[in-house]
């Protein structure tokens, strides 16, 4: 017994010292291991030139490079940086990089034939050594992992995860071999399936669009146990994707055995159904693949078997290895499903109740296995009683784990979350919805910002109306003040205090963890919005074809319409929070002026840091249609100051939503651009890229600026001002380019042509702006690009499209220049169109993205950087400048951009003027309904008009013009295009009928009570003046005490006067002055012309002097019958047909106006409407018989200068209709008078005095016009008698207005006497009024002075006539004043006075002392009258001497448009003759073709014989007939003086060179301008 005790303690602890053994002896081998892992991890890095960089690597190595091609060979310390840049560029080929060696050494080249032993040994050896020298693909991956910082693994892993590979879950350090788990780089995965249910017996199908680190699914780990002749990784890949390695093996290109940093390492991928009945398993599923062997890796291997959800184990055989067997045996015990695959075996079995399997590997295909798989990860997943297995894991729940480091855990990471949640707990404090917590904490760019920028807009469309354009600016003040006063919340204070103490890592830790907050906040909402948006367009689209559901349809539009609303302000992002800062800063810089003492001056400073790393910066906002220019302008400029003037290349992107385009741009550079995260976010972000060191010796410039849009074409985000905005968003981005990508989902562009057709049209209309854009197409997701046949095809079809929408848009905005898309955007069809392959190899989700398309967007990164190596860029500071133009130019511009595209502006222009006939018919009818009733009123026929009158009057023509809208809706060609507006013409059709006829009601009734009113004065006017002055004399009895308080009796006399006239004109409402200038603009908007262009026209005042334009070729639109280049000469009689359609639309018109009773009845803008109409048809009948066309610009600026022509007598003539007709300043008139005779009771004055003050009054305005009238007509008279210029025969007025023309050298002068002779003759007789005011003011002086005298006189003598005729008949007051005043009534004008107010005056000598005394006073002020009155008397000198001089003829010679000297006007049957003949290229004329400016007289012209025409004028007709031209007429050598001092000027204003008669002017160069005014003395004597 003690013996075998013995024996047994002596084996046991032989036992005992043979297991310690054997655990010192693992310890050991662990150890030797880990060091031998560690020289291989140091050599692997050593090879890869990494050895020095150890998260080195960061996101900014990530520049504008080369571009790197598939099949290009690079050595192995350029493989990490290759590998990178291949996967940023979504090429999953990234881990198959052919790699050349370093050095001759590491190329084992044995020379066979000097080796000893057999050749397969040398062979075999030289093999094995080959092999040992290559890199394995997964080694780069992971050191490239290990090498680079947290920021750029996180870019690396999206990437990963983008092409369907698995990526690293759990990492062990390749030095310390401390487990990590980079939860870090999962935060910006998001992966979407979908999911098919059954419910009521239904299909139903329903998406999920998850963060993966928020994902909960099962999880399927799969373990090696010991060496395996199947690849385990190999097998996953087949139950996640057939046809793509999802995890790499054994059997990929590139694969070695020599793999030294995935030992370890646990893998994981996820696989996303796609709804569809061919999907492995009907959920998402994650994936883990842990590397190595499982029995070595025990750390690893207990947290993934913890986590699982099915554990998966790949075995050799389960009888041989005694470790396997008892790690299979403790999972068999475990509660999870345990799959087992053994490699030893061919038969199956399991216990499906309790979650057990084993499957035989042995003699299968790997297809079979894979499919036997997935049953039984179905089965385990789904069984068939209905319940299923709930999903244990979640990448979040992994930090939770002890033993492992959690990258997150890092200081900076910490402290950018920590202030990150800061600003996520206050938006959650109150759990309200995403909307509701913008409104609250972000209230400047909400409601405020959208009104500011509406009314904002406005101003730039309000032409001229100050009062309104005032209103609205203190409103734009009043509304930043407001965002002054809401912009301190607390999400700002922590947000600006955050980004402005952190460091730099820290602060993009911050930045990204309050980008991941923002989007958990919102994701859940607008994911139910969007749900919720596409249920009711799905039932749009369905009552769209149930014509009998149009109420229903209205609902759901409208509701449709709310749920757009609800989806946009569920989107919150970063780019919410920096448009907030841009509009705290523009609300403070507006208000209170530059500050670099307050925090919000620092704004522009942190936003400009932000830009410059790499974050893209709002340009404009797409949701207000409004870009903040201040704001915008102060970033760059703080851009400038950090990095100086760079110059940049600005690539601006555009496509419609969801095409591809930020995915495009990030497989082409490589970045992440702003991609929304399923926000619905709308605008313009500009984001700097840096050149790289390598391409900047190519370039010259250092920065790539790319403006991208968001939101362009978005289908949820339609509403009332999208078109707008799309339209805005799209030329604003296109014009700030360089280059211009245009991205096209697909071969057809008709997404995006109607887009380019109005930034087209917008670049024709925006002359001032200077854009020089160029564009490429991309076209994506094209099946087959590589037949080139179609390719060119597709060419060929979008040039065509192209030019023809360049050609429509430069018909309607007649631009002669454009004739094809590239005379606009630069651009050449065979090199800058690129088809792109289809983004993805296969269906998604699980499809990865196809190489091909990375190489197509490889091909485009080409051309555009081949396009930049050619262009210079522009300086920031340019930028800034072209973005304030542009946008400025934007804002002035709005029609275009309401438009789909160029056929809509054109149908709609037709419609314009269809619109005007019909209005203008009806104005017409009620014009004419007008004037029959006001001549009945005047009349005194009619005394009342009713509404209802006006209505049956013109209801014939209003149901004839609604008869006419209806027949142009339905049966033009475009109803498809028209039917969107019919509703809105009706409309204004009516409202236009309705307006006027309120309008002619008001007018007549204004005229009606005013005919009464006057009338009623008229009739009273005797008791009226009585009634005024015993209430004057009443209040004076009253105010007697204050009669030397000369201030208070005016103050209380005002007082009552306003009450008076207030009584008086109870009811009647004054003449409203009126408006020209907004006529006019209203009149041109009715005729179809644009607001811009009226607006530009009228700044130019180029219309003013129309009449007198040298050349008018700047308004000719060529045709094609024309047959005539831009640049060829316009001829002088095409010149001259222009002319003479301005001066007769001029005269025609200003008859009409002048023909008008506007000083009898009032103006009224029908007037200028009847001439608008009459010039616009000229212009028409014009036109039809020519063989060009006239631009726009011509019409308007005819109309303009018609108007600018009629304007002053339009004015004066209401003046006089006001005078006559308005009660309020008739009485206003009478208040002097009045005001006299009130002071005069209160000082206690006798009736005598206050009857003569009273008649002083009222005849000192009489006097002083008499004075002046009489003074007007002796300095005529003295001017016509002793002036040489007016006192001799036409002649000589001409030779004096010549002579004038030449002494003061004026030009302007000149060509308006060759135009129109009678203007400057005018303008030369007001010249020498003035010159005689100004040179013989005594002699003026002095004639008004005795002027004055006379009057003196004449009234003294009437004054004693009257006096002595009282006395000597005993008369009264009445008899007096009868006499008195009919001694003045042929000199001056004398209203009577009420006598009864003077009837108990007996003393008439007292009376006329009084009066005496105060003309002395009146008399003494006349002396002293300046010589400017005469200017405001009824008769001016200037006047009566025009009348005089300019009523004679006014006929110009056909040939060289010398005017007639015959003084008579009509001096038949005598011929129009003059000594004055010009050369006749002096009114524009040249020789045909060649163009040279004709220096011929007419005399030459008639004495030549080969000039036939000229020869026999005299048989020609009217008006050659009556012209009688010597046939050896005078070669007047002032006009060859004028020729030669003028030459440079009138070859710039006829736009025509004195080719070819140079000799000429050398010899008339001779004559001086003393030698010229002589020619004309000699010419008239």
């Amino acid at each position: 017994m003690t013996s075998h005790l013995q024996r047994h303690n002596l084996k046991s602890g032989l036992y005992d010292h043979l297991q310690a053994v054997r655990r010192s002896w693992k310890i050991s081998e662990q150890t030797r291991k880990k060091k031998q892992r560690q020289r291989e991890a140091e050599t692997l890095l050593h090879r890869l030139h990494l050895q020095d960089k150890l998260q080195q690597f960061s996101a900014e190595f990530l520049q504008i490079c080369p571009t790197v091609k598939q099949h290009h060979v690079v050595s192995e310390k350029d493989l990490a940086h290759t590998f990178l840049h291949r996967l940023m560029m979504l090429d999953y080929r990234a881990r198959y990089v052919p790699v050349r060696p370093d050095s001759p050494e590491s190329v084992h080249v044995t020379d066979i034939t000097e080796t000893d032993g057999s050749v397969l040994e040398v062979l075999l050896n030289t093999s094995a050594e080959t092999n040992q020298t290559r890199v394995h693909p997964l080694d780069v991956q992971m050191a490239a992992f290990h090498c680079s910082d947290s920021f750029l693994k996180q870019m690396m892993v999206t990437k990963l995860s983008q092409c369907q590979y698995a990526v690293p879950l759990l990492v062990p350090d390749p030095v310390t071999e401390e487990i990590e788990f980079p939860l870090w780089t999962f935060r910006q995965i998001t992966k979407t399936w979908k999911v098919n249910q059954i419910k009521d017996g239904s299909n139903i199908v329903t998406m999920k669009s998850v963060p993966v680190y928020k994902a909960q699914t099962p999880l399927v780990s799969f373990f090696r146990l010991g060496s395996l002749s199947v690849s385990k990784s190999q097998l996953m890949s087949t139950l996640i994707n057939d046809h793509h390695s999802t995890f790499f093996h054994r059997n990929c290109p590139g694969s070695t055995k020599s793999l030294h940093l995935m030992d370890g390492v646990a893998e994981i991928a996820w696989y996303c159904p796609a709804g569809k009945p061919s999907d492995a398993f009907n959920d998402c599923i994650a994936f883990c693949n842990l590397h190595g062997d499982a029995l070595l890796i025990k750390e690893q291997r207990d947290i993934l078997i913890q986590k699982s959800s099915i554990n998966i184990v790949l075995v050799a055989s389960l009888q041989k290895h005694e470790e396997s067997r008892s790690l299979i045996s403790d999972l068999c015990e475990s509660q999870k499903p345990l799959i087992c695959l053994t490699d030893d075996g061919s038969c199956d079995a399991g216990m499906p109740g309790r979650g057990k399997y084993i499957m035989g590997l042995k003699d299968r295909s790997q297809s079979d296995v894979s499919e036997q798989l997935k049953n039984i990860i179905r089965e385990v997943l789904s069984p068939p009683d209905g319940s299923s297995l709930k999903p244990s894991f979640q990448l979040e729940s992994m930090a939770e784990l002890s033993g492992i480091r959690v990258d997150e855990s890092d200081p900076a990471c910490q402290r950018g979350k920590s202030a990150a949640m800061e600003i996520i707990n206050l938006l959650t404090k109150d759990k309200k919805d995403v909307s509701k917590i913008k409104d609250k904490f972000l209230p400047c760019q909400g409601h405020l910002w959208h009104q500011w920028s509406k009314i904002h807009k406005e101003l730039y469309h309000l032409r001229g109306d100050t009062e309104q354009e005032k209103s609205q600016k203190e409103q734009l003040m009043i509304i930043r003040q407001k965002q002054c006063a809401a912009s301190c919340s607390k999400l700002m204070e922590l947000f600006i205090g955050s980004l402005s103490s952190l460091p730099p890592t820290d602060k993009e830790y911050f930045l990204r963890w309050t980008q991941i907050f923002m989007d958990d906040l919102s994701t859940d909402d607008l994911s139910s919005i969007l749900q919720s948006y596409y249920q009711t367009w799905s039932e749009i689209w369905a009552l769209k074809s149930k014509p009998d559901k149009s109420d229903q349809l209205l609902r759901k539009q409208t509701e449709l319409e709310e749920v757009s609303k609800k989806l946009q302000s569920a989107s919150f992002g970063l780019e919410h929070i920096f448009r907030e800062m841009g509009q705290i800063y523009e609300a403070h810089r507006a208000t209170q002026g530059e500050s670099r003492h307050t925090d919000w001056s620092k704004y522009p400073e942190l936003a400009a840091q932000l830009m410059i790393s790499g974050h893209p910066m709002e340009l404009m906002d797409g949701d207000a249609g409004h870009v903040p220019s201040t704001w915008i302008s102060s970033v760059l400029e703080e851009v400038i100051k950090k990095l100086g003037d760079q110059r940049v290349f600005v690539l601006s992107v555009l496509g419609i939503q969801s095409s591809g385009k930020s995915t495009m741009l990030n497989t082409m550079f490589g970045l992440q651009f702003a991609v929304s995260a399923g926000r619905c976010t709308k605008g313009a972000f500009m984001q700097l890229l840096k050149v790289s060191e390598e391409m900047k010796k190519d370039f010259k410039f250092d920065y790539v600026l790319v403006v991208d849009t968001e939101g362009l074409c978005a289908l949820e985000l339609e509403g009332s001002n999208t078109l707008h905005h799309d339209n805005e968003l799209a030329t604003f981005v296109a014009g700030l380019g360089n280059l211009t990508l245009i991205n096209i989902f697909g071969e057809n562009p008709s997404e995006m042509q109607d887009i380019l057709q109005i930034v087209v049209q917008a670049f024709m209309r925006m002359k001032k702006v200077q854009l020089s854009p160029s564009c490429v197409f991309v076209h994506q997701n094209v099946s087959d690009v590589a037949a080139a046949e179609k390719n060119m095809d597709g060419k060929r079809r979008l040039q065509e499209k192209l030019d023809q929408m360049a050609k429509l848009a430069a018909e309607e905005e007649e631009v002669c220049n454009a004739k094809c898309f590239s005379d606009v955007i630069e651009f050449d069809p065979q090199k800058d169109v690129k088809f792109c392959a289809q983004l993805w190899e296969g269906s998604p989700p699980m499809a990865p993205p196809n190489p091909g398309y990375s190489e197509s967007i490889q091909e485009v990164k080409n051309t555009i950087l081949s396009k930049a190596s050619q262009s210079a860029g522009i300086t920031l500071s340019q930028f800034r400048s072209k973005v304030q133009d542009l946008w400025t130019a934007l804002l002035n511009e709005s029609f275009v951009f309401s438009f789909k595209n160029t056929l809509e502006i054109a149908v709609y222009r037709k419609l314009e003027v269809q619109y005007g006939n019909w209005t203008w018919t009806l104005r017409s009818t009620m014009l004419t309904i007008e004037n029959q009733l006001l001549n009945r009123i005047q009349n005194g026929n009619l005394d009342n008009v009713e509404k209802s009158d006006l209505y049956k009057e013109t209801n014939k023509t209003y149901e004839e013009i609604s008869e006419a809208v209806k027949i142009y809706f339905e049966d033009d060609k475009e109803t498809e295009i028209l039917g969107q507006w019919r509703g809105r013409f009706e409309n204004k059709i009516k409202e236009f009928y309705d307006e006027q006829v309120s309008r002619v009601k008001r007018k007549l009734d204004e005229v009606i009570k005013q005919k009464k009113t006057c009338k009623m004065m008229d009739d009273k006017k005797t008791e009226f003046e009585k009634k005024l002055l015993q209430q004057s004399k009443e209040l004076a009895q009253q105010l007697k005490d204050k009669a030397r308080d000369e201030e208070e009796l005016n103050k209380q006399f005002s007082s009552v006067w306003s009450s008076w006239v207030t009584e008086l004109t109870a009811n009647i409402k004054p003449v409203e002055d009126i408006s020209l200038e907004q006529d006019q603009f209203m009149i041109l908007q009715e005729l179809g012309f644009e607001s811009a262009l009226i607006d530009e026209r009228k700044r130019s005042c180029r219309y003013k002097k129309l009449s007198e334009l040298g050349d008018y070729s700047e308004y000719i639109k060529r045709t094609a019958a024309s047959q005539l280049t831009p640049s060829s000469p316009f001829s002088h009689e095409e010149q001259q047909q222009i002319r003479s359609l301005i001066v007769k639309a001029e005269k025609e018109s200003l008859d009409a106006i002048r023909s008008k009773p506007v000083a009898k009845t009032g103006y009224t803008p029908t007037y200028l409407q009847e001439v608008a109409k009459h010039i616009t048809e000229e212009v028409q009948t014009f036109l039809s018989e020519r063989k060009y066309s006239l631009k726009k610009e011509f019409t308007v600026d005819l109309l303009l200068y018609v108007f600018y022509r009629a304007e002053s007598w339009f004015l004066e003539s209401h003046k006089k209709f006001k005078m006559n007709s308005d009660p309020h300043i008739y009485l206003e008139s009478k208040k002097t008078q009045y005001y006299t005779v009130f002071r005069s009771f209160c000082r206690g004055s006798s009736s005598a005095v206050e009857l003569g003050e009273l008649i002083c009054k009222k005849l000192k305005a009489s006097i002083f016009d008499a004075a002046n009238n009489k003074t007007a007509i002796d300095v005529a008279h003295q001017m016509r008698c002793n002036f040489p210029a007016f006192s001799g025969n036409r002649l000589d007025l001409e030779k004096h207005v010549l002579k004038s023309l030449a002494e003061e050298e004026d030009f302007d002068g000149f060509i308006t006497y060759i135009r129109d002779p009678r203007r400057q003759t005018e303008a030369f007789i007001k010249a020498e009024v003035q010159k005689y005011f100004r040179d013989h003011k005594d002699e003026a002086v002095n004639m008004l002075k005795k002027n004055v005298d006379d009057i003196n006189t004449l009234v003294r003598s009437a004054l004693f006539t009257a006096t002595q005729k009282v006395k000597t008949h005993r008369g009264d007051t009445e008899m007096w004043l009868k006499k008195f005043s009919s001694l003045l009534k042929y000199e001056l004008t004398f209203d009577i006075v009420c006598s009864q107010n003077f009837s108990d005056i007996n003393d008439f000598d007292f009376v006329k002392k009084e009066i005496e005394k105060g003309f002395t006073s009146i008399f003494k002020e006349m002396s002293r009258i300046s010589l400017d009155k005469l200017k405001e008397s009824r008769l001016k000198p200037d006047e009566i001497l025009i009348d005089q001089l300019c009523n004679c003829c006014w006929e110009t010679c056909p040939f060289c448009s010398a005017v007639c000297i015959n003084t008579m006007k009509d001096h038949s049957p005598e011929d129009h003759s003059t000594p004055f003949h010009l050369f006749e290229g002096m009114n524009g004329k040249h020789r045909a073709h060649t163009g040279e400016f004709s220096l011929t007289f007419c005399a030459e012209g008639i004495h030549n014989i080969s000039r036939f025409f000229y020869k026999h004028y005299r048989i020609a007709g009217l008006p050659y007939a009556n012209w009688r031209i010597p046939l050896n007429g005078p070669k007047l050598a002032f006009w060859k003086w004028f020729v030669c001092r003028f030459q440079h000027e009138l070859e710039e204003h006829y736009k025509i060179k004195l080719q070819g008669i140079t000799a000429i002017l050398v010899e008339w160069k001779a004559i001086s301008k003393h030698e010229a005014i002589k020619s004309l003395d000699e010419m008239c004597n």
